[in-house]
């Protein structure tokens, strides 16, 4: 067999595989570690967008042709740094020369997202490389997490021109930097890396305890009262604790010299209205409330108010390693204020425990990275769950409320763009039933379990009670009359009990599946999808590995 025709055959089971991927979400590609023919533009020809990398290294030279396929995945990694970097370039200085004040809420969005995206990169680089006579840093499942992240701060960037229904002027700034199309390289090329289950290890250790969490650290979440906590800081509002406010506790722990420690911080009962950050590079915070009815951070942004989907948000968390206990975050702009979010996180091995998160529209940003939900209650109307993270929802209590009149309520928007991210929006042993706002006029609002926001939307309901309310459909198009996604979007249940449970008069979408294995459904569980028997053991937080 020549040599070209083995490339054809090639290219077309690649291309096959990737078209498989759409359809299952444990399918990842598989690539030959020996390809070395056709120089950098038959390496090139194995990926999804093959000519934004061969451009790229047609015009930088000096690069040693790769002769496996985890060294082909250190060139695409670093040539996407290149360009992010570009691209952040050309962002700051377009909001160096934007007069309009819609346009700059928009940029600096990006901008921060973009930078982001370098972080996350660079992180991956640093993982994967090894050096001289060490293993690498991380695990393949890790680095697909972190490039999943990269790619969704790129598609995060975009919708904050219709937020303002501004024209789109976002996409011909970055356009030529092709960084969307090299993130997907990216992770095309590390899941063919990827061995099947390998979702079981994180950086943190196969066994035992990870290594940013002491064993003095781990008794903090078994502690039934906060006021044992033993707090580096204390937030009260009446003057008792160090500090009246969440944000200036948060701006304490991140000028501190080092941030691998715990850093606890105490919030006394009290309604708290501020918005708050934890910005990348503050890590390990966690925040210690009263409970939940009693220690209330609030905000009301909204979309409508003059802030961006993303800005909008009453807590912002960035920061690695993110933990909160016992608080309820609020957003109380109300259902005719369109988005407005209460609690964003992209904090990679995040845990929200017990906690309470109020809104309306746009309630709970799981924007991305590796998060786990345990006990919470979430409150909304539309697309209240949302975002692209590899998110688990165990034993929470998921209560649509009343919309505007007119308004459907749907509880999930999962916002997968790649067949290879890894990520998705899990709901486990949980609860969907009513607000009691909503029991008056339940009869006349329909409730879906999602929507496909993006493309490859990926949302699994596993042994979780639904109420009579949810729509015997199950599942509702973007818009009404919209094919959009529905061939290429995986949604699934699960065993779920409940007068809604009931799986007949489902939607018969190509992209919806009734799980009916648990070796099917195990994959989307705390252990294998986030990962959680790495990282969540001994914290204190009670969990399940599997179904």
């Amino acid at each position: 067999m020549n040599m070209l025709l083995m490339h054809k055959i090639y290219l077309l089971s690649f291309r096959l595989v990737l078209l498989l991927l759409c359809f299952h979400p444990l399918t990842t590609v598989a690539a030959d570690d020996n390809f070395t023919t056709g120089g950098i533009d038959g390496w090139c020809d194995q990926t999804p967008y093959p000519d934004p990398c061969k451009c790229y290294f047609r015009n930088h030279n000096g690069f040693r042709l790769p002769t496996q396929l985890s060294e082909f995945r250190i060139m695409l990694v670093e040539a996407t740094i290149d360009r992010a970097i570009s691209a952040r370039d050309e962002l700051t200085q377009s909001s160096r020369n934007c007069t309009d004040c819609r346009k700059q809420a928009v940029l600096a969005d990006c901008i921060d997202l973009y930078g982001d995206t370098i972080v996350q990169l660079t992180r991956t680089l640093e993982g994967v490389s090894p050096k001289a006579g060490t293993k690498k840093r991380c695990t393949d499942f890790d680095a697909q997490t972190w490039l999943s992240t990269a790619l969704t701060n790129t598609e995060t960037c975009r919708p904050g021109s219709s937020d303002f229904n501004v024209s789109d002027f976002i996409t011909p700034i970055v356009s030529n930097t092709k960084i969307s199309n090299l993130i997907s390289n990216c992770l095309a090329v590390n899941g063919g890396l990827l061995p099947t289950g390998s979702n079981s290890t994180t950086t943190a250790g196969g066994k035992g305890f990870p290594t940013w969490v002491s064993g003095k650290e781990r008794r903090l979440l078994q502690l039934k009262s906060a006021r044992a906590v033993p707090a580096n800081l204390v937030v009260a509002k009446d003057g008792s604790g160090h500090v009246t406010t969440v944000q200036a506790a948060i701006d304490l722990a991140g000028r501190r010299k080092v941030t691998s420690g715990r850093y606890v911080i105490y919030v006394k009962r009290g309604i708290y209205q501020e918005n708050i950050n934890v910005r990348l590079n503050n890590d390990n915070v966690m925040l210690v409330g009263d409970g939940m009815r009693s220690t209330i951070i609030t905000g009301g942004r909204s979309v409508k108010g003059g802030y961006t989907t993303y800005n909008s948000a009453t807590a912002g968390i960035e920061g690695l390693h993110f933990i909160a206990k016992g608080l309820t975050f609020r957003n109380t702009a109300g259902p005719d204020k369109g988005q407005a979010v209460a609690l964003r996180s992209s904090s990679d091995l995040s845990i929200f425990y017990k906690c309470s998160i109020e809104g309306y529209q746009d309630t709970l940003m799981v924007h991305s990275q590796r998060q786990f939900y345990r006990g919470c209650y979430i409150y909304g109307t539309i697309d209240f769950i949302f975002g692209n993270a590899a998110v688990v929802f165990q034993n929470c209590l998921i209560l649509p409320r009343r919309p505007l009149k007119g308004q459907a309520n749907v509880i999930t928007a999962q916002g997968r763009a790649d067949p290879f991210q890894n990520t998705g929006i899990s709901i486990h042993n949980s609860r969907i039933q009513p607000a009691p706002d909503l029991k008056p006029v339940i009869r006349t609002v329909k409730t879906y379990m999602g929507r496909p926001w993006m493309k490859y939307s990926r949302t699994v309901v596993l042994k979780t009670h639904l109420d009579s309310f949810v729509s015997p459909l199950g599942w509702s198009p973007w818009n009404e009359g919209s094919v959009f996604g529905l061939d290429t979007l995986f949604y699934a249940e699960y065993k779920n009990t409940g007068p809604a449970s009931s799986t007949t008069w489902r939607v018969r979408w190509k992209g919806f599946h009734v799980l009916n294995t648990d070796s099917d459904a195990s994959a989307f569980t705390v252990g294998r999808f986030i990962a959680g028997t790495a990282w969540l053991p001994h914290t204190g937080v009670p969990y399940t590995s599997g179904l």
